[in-house]
């Protein structure tokens, strides 16, 4: 049985966001928590951005959005097919954190957006951020390309039937040992 549940987040969920851009290991590869909850709140607004508060057997402790890569304007995803969804996604609760819950719940929103039609997932962890890797590897994304994102360089990993598209190697979803986020 799943244990996650994604609900929609709402501008109620902003204190609670609020407090988790200010954990340390939120805040280390997100970077300025006032400027992020705000980007978040202005994307509340915005159609091509979905988001969710992601519960562990109903109680809150990740946040996930996902977006599709050729409307969001993302230049380091551009030769991804059309319809590929990005997601951008941290763990809040730190005593969460390194228990496998950030790969169990990637791997179930992956699929779901494969299930509504996203040919392609996307991912792309900051390249030391080893962690976010790991269990990205575990959920099931592929890949060790570092491309140039806008906010620096990234690690583009891909999940779906056609995660090995352009010849992007998966060598290290089978070298990497099972951990969480």
């Amino acid at each position: 049985m799943n244990p996650y549940r994604f609900r929609n987040c709402a501008r109620r969920d902003l204190p609670l966001l609020a407090r988790w851009l200010h954990a340390p290991q939120v805040r280390r590869w997100w970077g300025d928590p006032a400027e992020q909850l705000a980007l978040i709140a202005a994307d509340l607004d915005e159609t091509l951005m979905r988001q969710w508060i992601v519960s562990l057997r109903g109680d809150p402790f990740a946040y996930a959005q996902a977006y599709e890569v050729h409307g969001w304007g993302a230049p380091h995803l551009a030769a991804l097919p059309q319809g590929t969804m990005a997601i951008d996604c941290f763990i809040g609760e730190p005593a969460l954190l390194g228990r496998g819950h950030g790969a169990g719940f990637l791997r179930v929103l992956a699929r779901k957006l494969l299930k509504d039609g996203a040919p392609l997932v996307a991912i792309d962890p900051d390249p030391a951020n080893e962690q976010a890797r790991r269990a990205c590897a575990c959920a099931g994304f592929r890949g060790d390309t570092v491309v140039a994102a806008p906010e620096g360089p990234a690690v583009l990993m891909l999940f779906g039937d056609g995660a090995g598209w352009c010849g992007w190697s998966d060598s290290n979803r089978h070298s990497v040992a099972r951990n969480g986020f």
